[in-house]
């Protein structure tokens, strides 16, 4: 077992988003968003849609619809994204890597949280397909916070379940809105191309490192922000 990178009582902790980041799920979004849309008669670009994945369904909507929509149709609209989505539950792609890097950081001594905008039946989809329960300490959804992402809400609410304060923790996510809300939060976020945002919009929403996918984080780990953060907490002073 790698040495405990926190000394004393004070644990660090690992966010994690899912969506992107540990399961191949934002191209699945855009399509089940897109169908939702097209029922109720929208005609939304695909791109636009991917650009807004990581959000939670209201600010998704509102982003993509703007705020003069009839707003009586947000429920349906969400509702028939998940009904579409739901259909997917038992193939969900895990991506490679996602399991074992939850893994190695438990057994480096990090508390391991999700957070993310998915609820209830996804979530445990999502969870069923990470496969690593016994290296997850707790998960937070949408249905625990009041603001979804980009609001840093999720990052707060991860924090609390951890027992950490923003300076002993890294958040992990693939989306501009993901870096936002763990800036927000004072937390430093690790970014992930495998969500399909380019690199130089992660780094220009303020990610400090960014890598292609869990595999490549967990390759580079000692020299990432995570191995950094160790070195830097085993120093003595």
């Amino acid at each position: 077992m790698a040495p405990q990178p926190h000394g004393h009582d004070a644990p660090l902790a690992a966010v994690f988003d899912v969506d992107g980041t540990l399961v191949d799920t934002n191209y699945l979004h855009a399509v089940t968003w897109w169908e939702a849309f097209h029922q109720a008669g929208h005609r939304v670009p695909m791109t636009d849609i991917h650009h807004t994945v990581g959000m939670g369904s209201d600010r998704l909507i509102e982003r993509l619809l703007g705020e003069d929509r009839d707003h009586g149709q947000d429920d349906a609209l969400s509702a028939a994204h998940t009904a579409v989505y739901a259909t997917w539950f038992d193939r969900l792609p895990v991506l490679d890597g996602a399991a074992d890097l939850l893994r190695t950081l438990a057994r480096r001594g990090w508390t391991v949280v999700l957070a993310t905008s998915a609820q209830g039946a996804e979530l445990a989809a999502l969870r069923r397909a990470i496969d690593a329960d016994d290296a997850i300490h707790d998960a937070t959804s949408a249905d625990d916070v009041e603001s979804s992402k980009p609001a840093p809400d999720p990052v707060h609410q991860a924090l609390e379940q951890a027992g950490v304060p923003p300076a002993r923790a890294l958040f992990v996510g693939d989306t501009v809105w993901d870096v936002r809300a763990a800036r927000t939060a004072g937390v430093d976020c690790v970014a992930l191309l495998s969500g399909g945002i380019g690199r130089t919009e992660l780094e220009e929403a303020g990610a400090v490192a960014v890598y292609r996918d869990p595999a490549a984080l967990l390759a580079g780990l000692d020299d990432s922000p995570f191995g950094r953060m160790e070195d830097a907490l085993r120093r003595p002073g």
